[in-house]
């Protein structure tokens, strides 16, 4: 049988892509390319902790874990989510004071230009 082998993009409306791709890249030091967009290769030699991966979950309509305005939220895996987070109180973007250690890792929640409540995630060593 034909089967699903990983997740190939995420792709969300923006009231201005231009300026909210420039804030990801500015902010979190997301790769650009010249065509507009991110493309993150997975490659285990370049997972110096482990494999990488990526989830793919669904939440209740009403679940508080993001803006229930919100259809969708963004999960960024981090190499030093206090250094991010830093970096982030320095730049004046608006983060959550909320976090979260679980035994996968540590979360942190931050919102980006057009006010969508964004996920980092530091994943723990194997």
């Amino acid at each position: 049988m034909a089967k699903v082998t990983g997740l190939g993009g995420v792709f969300l409306r923006a009231q201005d892509p231009k300026a909210l791709m420039a804030w990801y890249a500015k902010h979190l030091g997301l790769p650009v390319g010249e065509w507009g967009f991110v493309s993150f290769v997975w490659n285990e030699c370049e997972q110096p902790e482990g494999d990488g991966q990526t989830t793919f979950s669904l939440f209740s309509k009403d679940s508080t874990h993001f803006e229930t305005t919100q259809p969708a939220m963004l999960n960024f895996r981090v190499d030093d989510l206090d250094a991010m987070l830093a970096q982030l109180e320095a730049d004046g973007v608006k983060i959550d004071p909320k976090r979260d250690n679980a035994d996968y890792g540590k979360f942190a929640w931050i919102y980006d230009l057009e006010g969508n409540r964004v996920e980092l995630w530091q994943p723990l060593p194997h």
